[in-house]
């Protein structure tokens, strides 16, 4: 599997380069923090993608998308993590649509058009604690007549309080840490018996911290099968680790370039300060480091797309490699920029904070690591 864009990604590359510079700058990032937004994202940017056609990037052709997979899916991302553009994208047309590519037709006739022209946001509740844990799930859905009944809570919902439809990953059977007995549903918004509590991330994005009070859901509701959730729920991850780990490449690129800017142009003692030996050391070490975690991501990518058996392991690898380097970029950034590196007025600032909330979602660096060694068989 080539590492390299073909002809059709390339354009692809282009395209949402352009968009993202032009519609979604990191100013547009300032301007929706500034006025403290409730949703903590444009729905007329969101509406904007869908024009584009970015939205319907994992959905099938027979169903208005373009039918393409996660190599494409993370070259928009990456541009997206190069501007901080804050958009549902990873959450709505990634994450979801792949839940949804694994459920009912009926479904995803009610929910794809929505997403595809930019009108519909989704969210996954998955985790329960502060950490990403998965395998954790222990919220209860029990049988209720026909259908089901949710007890429990879910921590950091991403855009749960703007979604329209929550994905809700919960337990019909078994105990926490079982394989068998999960269960993934569509919770509509208006759904009564749901209580949320809106909370700002560091990055200025808003998630939502929910607790379900015996909340009904018909059977229809159901995303797969019964009890056969982990199926389901394993592909909706790996999506958004590689999605978010494309976003990260993004923004260790976008924070490179903003310092090696900056190293061109700030004088000291009369010299530019690009041209101190250090800092050429520091800017060529980084330069390889955020190669490497690109080229990992794109190998990740292709490897869920291609079904290899590997991909499992290479989407954590591709995590936890990308969650050190990004890092480092940002960092590093902060420290080339000196001081101003820590004031607002510099955007430096901006896209460490966005790594620090990226690092998390879908699990972090430290997690992933562990799985990539558990995987191996330690």
């Amino acid at each position: 599997m080539p590492l390299f864009y073909d002809e059709d990604q390339s354009m692809l590359e282009d395209s949402a380069a352009e968009f993202m510079k032009t519609e979604a700058p990191v100013a547009h990032l300032r301007e929706f923090r500034d006025k403290n937004c409730p949703d903590g994202f444009s729905h007329r940017l969101w509406e904007q993608f869908g024009e584009m056609g970015f939205n319907g990037i994992m959905a099938s052709e027979d169903e208005g998308g373009l039918g393409m997979g996660l190599k494409e899916a993370g070259i928009i991302m990456k541009e997206i993590g190069k501007n901080l553009a804050p958009s549902p994208f990873l959450t709505t047309a990634v994450a979801g649509v792949e839940a949804l590519n694994n459920g009912s037709k009926a479904l995803r006739d009610r929910y794809l058009p929505g997403i595809i022209e930019g009108k519909t946001v989704l969210s996954l509740a998955i985790d329960e604690s502060s950490k990403h844990r998965p395998e954790a799930i222990a919220m209860e859905a029990k049988r209720s007549g026909n259908g089901f009944q949710l007890n429990g809570k879910k921590q950091f919902v991403i855009h749960g309080i703007s979604s329209d439809m929550m994905i809700v990953a919960a337990r019909t059977a078994g105990s926490a840490g079982d394989k068998d007995g999960l269960t993934l549903f569509a919770v509509e918004k208006e759904t009564k018996g749901m209580e949320m509590d809106a909370v700002r991330l560091v990055d200025s994005s808003v998630a939502a911290h929910v607790a379900f009070n015996n909340v009904e859901l018909t059977a229809d509701a159901v995303i797969g099968e019964v009890d056969q959730g982990q199926e389901v729920l394993d592909r909706l991850l790996r999506a958004g680790r590689v999605a978010s780990a494309a976003e990260m490449v993004g923004v260790g690129t976008g924070a490179m370039k903003q310092t090696l800017a900056y190293l061109k142009e700030r004088k000291q003692f009369g010299q530019l300060i690009g041209e101190f030996q250090g800092l050429q050391h520091r800017a060529a070490h980084l330069y390889s480091e955020m190669e490497i975690a690109d080229a990992i991501v794109r190998k990740a990518a292709e490897a869920v797309d291609a079904g290899v058996e590997s991909a499992e392991l290479l989407v954590s690898a591709a995590k936890a490699k990308v969650g050190v380097t990004s890092n480092l970029a940002v960092r590093e950034g902060v420290q080339m920029h000196g001081g101003v590196g820590m004031t607002d007025e510099y955007d430096i600032g901006l896209y460490m904070k966005r790594d620090r909330g990226l690092s998390e979602f879908f699990g972090d660096s430290r997690y992933h690591a562990n799985r990539v060694a558990q995987l191996y068989g330690y």
